[in-house]
């Protein structure tokens, strides 16, 4: 048996919660660090962050803490360290560990290992510089860094992410949680998508599953809501809400504008139908921003935030649009809101995407990887402090 592979079985031991399901994830976990050799010694993330010292604190989370470390050679790491009591953590803990551990994207956070020391069990992130989007999209000082050229650049990135994850990837992956504070930026601008402690990672043959929900206030697909059908189309949606929120800088589940709107998509479509969408845009990027692509990026949030699932566009069909001048869009439909209805033809496979099964949430954000954390919050019943919605196993 090689070192690598029995660090992972005394790695995964205390993961064990009973189920076959669970018990294959943890094998698949243990043969996929074991071929990757993604290992730390305790030592090494001891002496990164100066033995975990409170001023190397990012955040915290269901899971635990989150330090910030630099390595011998000079790399800045962010390392996820599991709290003992938590078992809801341990699961996403895993979760994660295991989509991650083969994703390899410009536009996706970087995992670089795993850690065991006794009971503490690590998991080790390239750190990424800048904050977290929320923290500069929501703040009115924070937003002039974000000239229209960089909003774009975060746009497309996310949406290349995405496509990697949805189509590109060893197997699709389905984020849900999509949303400005789990999009990080590094020293260059450039997003990465990063907490994958909600995401799953599905079979190719499947089209569709009924699930508990599990999510952030906002962003959450209709359909996923209310009937607890995810597919890759959730992630589509929770992409366009961010592109919304990008434009105009207004935050969705917090939208508060004195306009007879339900919330921002709601606010953008009725001004799109009156030929006036560019109202939405925030007043910060007027002297910055290049207005037929603005134009073109609200359609297509609105695109993405249809309420039929179906009508909405593949992240593939966003990264063309995106990187093309297209001389014909199609023109979006209302967009969806929790409590609102859609027709829905028989036979649910219409929708053609991969999805997957029900997890858990935790009430952390992936700003921990950066030099702040940040909440969404909500008054919405079942919501946790965050904005989130929590999953009972």
């Amino acid at each position: 048996m090689t070192k690598s592979k029995s660090f992972l079985q005394n790695w995964i031991k205390p993961f064990i919660f009973g189920s076959s399901k669970e018990g294959n994830n943890e094998e698949d976990l243990e043969r996929i660090a074991a071929q990757e050799q993604k290992i730390f010694t305790f030592v090494t993330l001891v002496a990164a962050t100066k033995d975990f010292h409170p001023n190397h604190k990012l955040g915290e989370g269901g899971f635990g803490p989150v330090y910030k470390g630099k390595l011998d050679d000079g790399r800045e790491i962010a390392v996820k360290k599991l709290s003992h009591s938590s078992n809801q953590g341990k699961k996403e803990f895993i979760n994660e560990a295991q989509l991650l551990a083969r994703v390899q994207h410009r536009n996706v956070v970087n995992l670089l290992g795993y850690c065991t020391h006794g009971v503490e069990k690590l998991l080790v992130y390239e750190y990424v510089s800048n904050e977290s989007l929320d923290k500069l999209l929501f703040k009115s000082n924070g937003r002039e860094n974000l000239e229209w050229k960089r909003r774009f650049d975060i746009i497309t990135g996310t949406a290349r992410g995405l496509l990697y994850l949805h189509e590109d990837s060893h197997n699709c992956i389905i984020h849900r949680d999509i949303k400005a504070s789990n999009i990080l930026l590094d020293d260059k601008w450039v997003p990465k998508i990063a907490d994958f402690g909600m995401a799953r990672l599905f079979p190719e043959d499947e089209t569709h599953v009924n699930t508990r929900v599990a999510g952030t206030n906002g962003y959450m697909a209709p359909e996923y809501v209310m009937h607890g059908h995810l597919s890759v189309k959730a992630d589509v949606f929770s992409f366009g809400v961010l592109v919304l929120e990008l434009i105009s800088g207004q935050r969705n589940s917090a939208f508060n504008f004195q306009v007879d709107a339900q919330n921002l998509l709601d606010w953008a479509y009725k001004l799109y139908k009156k030929g006036r969408s560019l109202e939405i845009m925030d007043p910060t990027l007027a002297t910055s921003a290049a207005t037929e692509q603005v134009a073109m990026c609200i359609q297509i949030g609105l695109l993405c935030t249809q309420g039929d699932p179906r009508l909405r566009p593949t992240m593939r069909r966003v990264v063309v649009i995106l990187s093309k001048k297209p001389g014909n869009m199609e023109e979006p439909t209302r967009p969806g809101i929790p409590g609102s209805r859609y027709r829905r033809r028989q036979g649910s496979a219409a929708l053609s995407s991969t999805t997957g099964t029900s997890g858990l949430s935790d009430s952390h954000t992936s700003s921990y990887y950066t030099n702040s954390a940040s909440a969404t919050t909500s008054a919405t019943p079942g919501l946790d402090r965050l904005g989130k919605r929590p999953m009972q196993s």
